[in-house]
């Protein structure tokens, strides 16, 4: 036996088959639509974050197509070396004006934009209070930052002032961050008591909006715009890669934002911008949702039928207040049985396990979206019940 067998990691695979935790990734061999095949067998996709039914939209694939042809399949270097592609500049300014902000800075994507967006706005002698279940990469982005961390209780606003009142005054910048959605449970922050908060004792104030981008506001225009607090929030990140259905992400706020991160965002620095095809699809995807509302309606009314029929079935779904819908189970190796047999039974739903969620807090988290019809959800809640009776015997 080598030391090169790795078989350190074994052991550690062997443990998580013993508690009945380990799974293997499905292949899908079809683009993320709502119906998708999985070793051959056409399911009901039911875990994808493809919100609006972009993914696979040939309005974005027809403007891939083009992008290549003009521009080529790569970005080349870094923007810092080889320059910003007219493409990126275009898809900067619509963003910009999408979320009713000054600037938008491109980043390769979501959880690049939080590792270089946090360390690159705060330093030593700051504060960073973050919301106990915000997402991993704020998490990381906080530990590449030299300024110091608190962490508040869930959505706890009592909670967070007493911090600010115990920290205030020790620090120069407090930088209070949260999710605007949050993935898991499908809550809203409570942003305009945050922003209240962070006004009364001078900090700023960062949303992640991964999960409201295209979902939540006016046109999708996400949950800063759903609150009407334009101008109070002073970094809204973005993902590119749910519901405008490709890759990316995106930091909106203040023009001297953007101008300080092109020197000092290392994912900038050292990573090569996203490719044209992905921005050009990109562009499209903005236009279609200033065009119209369409999609956001069907998604939220998807979400809510969806919803409303898994309560009616006695499952029990937690407050989200979004389309997302966890169906807590709860034990994790129930979780990911129960998982399986949806799967085999054409259902395609992921269980959500430890660590991407507390122990004890496992679930099946599902993600409906704006290309379902209520007789595939119908079916979907139909195969949930049949699981659940065949587990509880």
């Amino acid at each position: 036996m080598s030391i090169h067998d790795l078989t350190f990691l074994q052991a550690k695979l062997d443990e998580l088959k013993s508690q009945g935790v380990y799974r293997k990734i499905p292949i899908v061999e079809s683009a993320n639509e709502a119906v998708i095949k999985i070793d051959g067998k056409e399911v009901l996709n039911l875990t994808s974050n493809n919100y609006l039914g972009f993914a696979n939209h040939p309005r974005l694939k027809q403007a891939a197509i083009d992008a290549i042809q003009q521009y080529g399949i790569g970005a080349g270097a870094v923007k810092t070396i080889s320059g910003n592609n007219l493409l990126h500049e275009t898809l900067e300014a619509d963003l910009a004006r999408f979320k009713r902000e000054e600037a938008v800075m491109l980043f390769q994507s979501g959880f690049n934009c939080n590792a270089g967006v946090i360390q690159a706005i705060t330093a030593e002698g700051d504060l960073i209070l973050s919301d106990s279940l915000n997402h991993a990469s704020i998490i990381d982005g906080t530990r590449l930052s030299k300024a110091d961390r608190a962490v508040f209780q869930h959505s706890d606003m009592q909670d967070l002032r007493r911090i600010l009142v115990e920290k205030r005054s020790s620090y120069n910048q407090v930088l209070i961050i949260t999710d605007g959605v949050f993935s898991m449970d499908g809550d809203l922050a409570k942003l305009p008591e945050i922003v209240e908060l962070a006004e009364e004792f001078n900090c700023l104030t960062y949303v992640d909006d991964a999960h409201g981008s295209g979902v939540l506001g006016e046109n999708g225009r996400g949950t800063v715009d759903h609150f009407h607090l334009h101008g109070r929030i002073d970094f809204t990140i973005g993902t590119l890669s749910k519901a405008f259905g490709a890759i990316g992400g995106y930091v909106a706020g203040r023009k001297v934002m953007k101008e300080w991160l092109s020197h000092r965002a290392r994912p900038l620095l050292f990573s090569t911008n996203l490719p044209p095809a992905v921005t050009g699809a990109l562009i499209e995807a903005v236009k279609m949702l200033e065009e119209s509302d369409q999609y956001t309606k069907a998604v939220w009314a998807n979400g809510n039928y969806f919803k409303q029929k898994m309560k009616d079935a006695g499952f029990e779904i937690g407050q989200s207040e979004t389309p997302i819908t966890p169906v807590f189970i709860y034990d994790e190796a129930k979780t990911v049985l129960f998982s399986k047999r949806l799967l085999e039974k054409g259902v395609f739903v992921s269980p959500i396990v430890f660590p991407t969620v507390p122990k004890g807090k496992a679930r099946l988290r599902v993600m409906v979206s704006a290309e379902h019809t209520f007789e595939q959800l119908d079916q979907a809640v139909k195969e949930f019940i049949a699981v659940r009776a065949f587990l509880e015997k």
